[in-house]
């Protein structure tokens, strides 16, 4: 019998994480202002999160291969759904009050629940015509987004399908077209997983050091881990934002703008970011700046601010003081 649990599946699953952990802390890097990496936008950065998602739904085909390929287990099976479902709905919820508009309406977790659905299937066929029906299937969705949209699809409650334009922006959007076609190929790759040679080859490795059983224990654990990730990775950034440890998003819009204008006055471009960065400093220094970020309107902080810019513009840039 084919055991439902490897221990190299695990430590798979820990690697995916770790690599999602490095994608958004990234990511709340660059919010907060504190990097200026293009994650949200450069094609290296995109196809990083790509290789996550499609790692997470190949192995979820392997791992439902493995769990039910003899028989499916219908009370394991539902339970393992609701729990995707409920946790899926928690982040739908969760992004809505963060986000708004921009929540995650089909994001990687509404994609394993449906795509496992869809591949439940083809993991109780034999092998023999599992794996090459899977692999023909998983192809022909990879190849969906190919083909002309559909304009009856089109709009957000068919945003799941990828067939058509949901006509909505949404953060971690992970459509079934292409992305199920993977867990269907993570299908054919568990039918090989379970051949006897390979179910022993794969079983008697277990991972030994530190970062392997680490990984391991992630892996073991992965939804919690997803769950709780990105608002302990936020959490700690927004503290050390709030303690002025590190640049929050207002004060990098600060300077930005603080800079533009400055050159608009013909200042060096350099000499703008010292004024500002200055100001900001001083600003934060005697107990201004969140005052000004609760009341921006305030004329008598306004003026505080202006004060202290003049300072600054003697500091770095005489010639141009007023």
């Amino acid at each position: 019998m084919t055991p439902a649990r490897l221990p190299v599946l695990d430590v798979l699953r820990g690697l995916a994480l770790f690599a999602m952990g490095v994608y958004h802390l990234s990511w709340d890097l660059f919010w907060f202002g504190v990097v200026d990496w293009p994650v949200d936008t450069a094609p290296g950065w995109r196809a990083f999160a790509a290789a996550i998602a499609g790692s997470f739904l190949f192995l979820a085909g392997v791992s439902l291969t493995l769990a039910h390929g003899t028989g499916i287990r219908w009370r394991a099976f539902l339970r393992r759904e609701a729990m995707i479902l409920a946790a899926a709905a928690l982040v739908s919820l969760g992004t809505w009050f963060a986000l708004g508009e921009g929540l995650v309406r089909f994001g990687i977790l509404h994609a394993i629940a449906a795509a496992s659905l869809i591949a439940l299937p083809f993991a109780r066929l034999p092998a023999l015509a599992g794996a090459p029906l899977a692999l023909v299937a998983g192809g022909l969705i990879l190849a969906l987004p190919y083909v002309p949209g559909v304009p009856a699809l089109d709009g957000p409650w068919w945003l799941w399908t990828g067939l058509g334009d949901p006509g909505v922006s949404s953060v971690d959007y992970v459509p079934l077209a292409p992305w199920a076609g993977l867990t269907l190929i993570g299908i054919a790759a568990g039918h090989l997983l379970r051949q006897p040679k390979a179910t022993l080859r794969a079983a008697a490795w277990q991972p030994s050091g530190p970062g392997s059983r680490l990984a391991s224990f992630a892996g073991r654990h992965s939804l919690a881990v997803y769950l709780l990730h990105q608002p302990v990775l936020f959490g700690a950034l927004w503290l050390l934002a709030a303690v002025h440890l590190i640049p929050d998003r207002a004060s990098t819009d600060f300077v930005d703008n603080c800079s533009f204008t400055c050159a608009l006055g013909g200042v060096d471009e350099a000499a703008c970011r010292k004024i500002c960065a200055c100001t900001l400093t001083s600003l934060i220094s005697d107990d201004l700046w969140d005052n000004l970020l609760r009341d921006p309107e305030n004329m008598s902080l306004r003026d505080d601010m202006n004060n202290r810019h003049q300072v600054c513009v003697l500091a770095f840039d005489p010639t141009g003081a007023r």
